[in-house]
């Protein structure tokens, strides 16, 4: 499948506004796409249909919520897609543990450095850290970060 037939593919899940062109070059990706929390599964149903992998999950924390980012990739080509997920405080998301079988390692590592929750998650329990710790190291609230920025600062956009 090519980036084209994807892009279409992943317009019948996310409007086609939040499907966004970048320079390979310059970002690293060449679509980047915003979708909400309740499309993450069929993001990532449609990435894995188009033979992509997935690469990786993170997060960020920004002064209007958290984000869950997702990086997929394919062998074939330059075709590296980041997904984005806003989040409110304490909302969760769903897994995507059951559509690629390495989110069960990255969800883990995301719940136990920010804190973020993924729904159905098969076993979602800290990782890196002990069993009994009670905070979340990359949240900005842990050791009185002072560069605590929203969204619109770092993307130049609204607040969602």
């Amino acid at each position: 499948m090519s980036l084209e037939d994807l892009r279409e593919e992943l317009s019948k899940v996310v409007d086609a506004t939040d499907i966004f062109p970048r320079d390979y070059q310059k970002d690293g990706c060449v679509l980047e796409i915003r979708a909400d929390a309740d499309k993450i599964e069929a993001v990532a149903e449609a990435t894995r249909d188009a033979d992509f992998f997935l690469e990786c999950i993170t997060g960020l924390d920004f002064t209007n919520g958290p984000q869950v980012i997702y990086h997929f990739n394919a062998f074939s080509n330059l075709s590296r897609v980041l997904v984005r997920v806003q989040l409110a405080r304490n909302q969760s998301l769903p897994t995507i543990s059951s559509i690629y079988d390495a989110a069960i390692w990255y969800e883990r590592e995301v719940f136990d450095l920010f804190g973020i929750h993924f729904d159905n998650h098969p076993d979602l329990r800290r990782i890196l850290l002990p069993e009994d710790a009670d905070f979340h190291p990359l949240l900005k609230d842990f050791g009185k970060v002072h560069a605590f920025r929203s969204t619109e600062e770092i993307y130049d956009e609204p607040d969602a």
